[in-house]
């Protein structure tokens, strides 16, 4: 690989600020936050609205949307006009 052409690939920690619920992961993103994590060391700090822990699909509380009848009105409306 050709020098200084990649971004750095180091170790984040991500926080869920909806759940704060936070994993240790590689990433290339950078912060100047820093968070001291459970093996003692520090990482930067990325900060998220929502993750996994907290997304209502993942969650189990998505609620699911009636397609089938919007379509239906749909095609009634617009039976024949085209």
């Amino acid at each position: 690989m050709k020098p200084d052409v990649h971004p750095k690939y180091q170790s984040v920690v991500f926080q869920d600020l909806a759940s704060d619920f936070s994993f240790l992961t590689r990433s290339t993103m950078t912060s100047k936050e820093t968070i001291k994590w459970q093996d003692g060391e520090e990482y930067p700090l990325i900060k998220v609205e929502i993750s996994s822990h907290s997304h209502p699909f993942y969650t189990g509380k998505q609620k699911v949307a009636d397609v089938g009848g919007r379509v239906d009105k749909f095609r009634k409306r617009y039976a024949g006009k085209a």
